[in-house]
């Protein structure tokens, strides 16, 4: 046919899904056109999504290159300068995380959760405690999203081969027992069993990945409620969701394993579980807790429970754990008043803060 030719496109994700190209005046113009209407739209903070792989460079990876970075660093400036602040998206080696982070306003803790599994499983939490003393602390913390849970977050830099938070032994101690506690569901959805945009994520809910263990479930929120940064619960996490292996059959894509949709009746009776109302108590008392607009501060004890605690002059609060036991202290004291606690989780009810 007249006028037709062959155009090739980059398409880093899907078919579906065409690449801008950031350095050409078009895109470029595009992408503050994107910046101004959020502006105007009242938005205060901008996520770039997988931007690790906005920038094309000939004879690299073209993944977290200098040329990444500075286009990170311009499109930061570009929002600054219209009130945004800036959150990154980028499952990576834990070094680069830190990196980015000094670079904008927000990153995410991806490292959290392969962490958090890998202290429940074994009971090793000096992993874990490291990198409590070393994340960035303007971090929106996750201990899951609409995607799978990471692993090259912990993982070794497959540039460099430079250590990462867990070795290649203990990585594989840990997709084995996420495939354990999840009853085989989670091998079936994830890398070459299933359709797959990124090999390295094991496809689960997080509860079900703690073996549905109520308590150890509830000491793991806990932990990811202490730490510094902005806390985002996932919806099935929030309703401690079981993998939907069904939903996994019907489409062949791993991550909708961890996507279930409710309906009204089921989340009438999601709601009404143990666990379910005891995270959401969980979620009031860090909002209202006294000292977490204070100091935090973190130790592995000689007995191997991680202590997490905020001090400042409205008081303090205090979480010790051995996630690999399913046990949570809680402590807490508002300036001049006695001491509440808890060691059950489960049993925590709002009027006990």
């Amino acid at each position: 046919m007249w006028g037709e030719r062959t155009r090739l496109v980059w398409t880093t994700f899907t078919s579906a899904q065409v690449d801008i190209d950031v350095r050409s005046e078009q895109g470029a113009a595009y992408l503050v056109a994107i910046l101004d209407t959020l502006r105007e739209a009242g938005v205060r903070m901008i996520r770039l999504d997988a931007v690790g792989y906005a920038v094309k460079t000939p004879g690299t990876s073209s993944f977290m290159t200098p040329e990444t970075f500075a286009f990170i660093d311009e499109l930061t400036a570009l929002a600054h300068a219209r009130g945004l602040e800036v959150l990154v998206e980028v499952h990576s080696f834990y070094r680069r995380q830190i990196e980015i982070a000094a670079r904008v306003d927000r990153v995410y803790d991806f490292a959290l959760p392969p962490l958090v599994l890998f202290a429940a499983a074994t009971g090793d939490h000096a992993p874990l405690a490291r990198w409590v003393a070393e994340r960035p602390v303007n971090a929106v913390t996750v201990l899951d999203t609409h995607d799978g849970i990471g692993i090259v977050d912990v993982g070794p830099d497959p540039a460099t081969g430079e250590p990462g938070l867990l070795n290649a032994q203990q990585l594989d101690a840990l997709v084995d027992a996420i495939h354990d506690a999840t009853g085989g569901d989670s091998r079936a959805a994830t890398g070459a069993a299933a359709s797959n945009l990124d090999i390295y994520q094991v496809n689960s809910t997080f509860y079900d990945a703690m073996g549905r263990d109520d308590r150890a479930y509830l000491a793991a929120r806990a932990v990811q409620l202490f730490l510094p940064g902005i806390h985002q619960i996932y919806y099935v996490g929030a309703l401690a969701g079981h993998n939907d292996r069904a939903l996994l059959e019907r489409t062949g894509v791993g991550r909708d394993i961890n996507r279930h949709v409710y309906s009204a009746s089921e989340l009438d009776r999601e709601l009404e579980r143990p666990v379910v109302a005891a995270l959401l108590a969980l979620c009031r008392f860090r909002a209202a807790a006294p000292g977490f607009d204070g100091a935090f501060e973190s130790a592995l004890e000689d007995d191997g429970w991680l202590r997490l605690r905020w001090e400042s002059p409205s008081g303090w609060s205090e979480l010790r754990t051995r996630l690999d036991r399913s046990e949570a202290q809680l402590r807490w004291a508002r300036a001049g008043e006695p001491e509440g606690a808890t060691d059950d989780l489960l049993a925590f009810a709002p009027a006990d803060a």
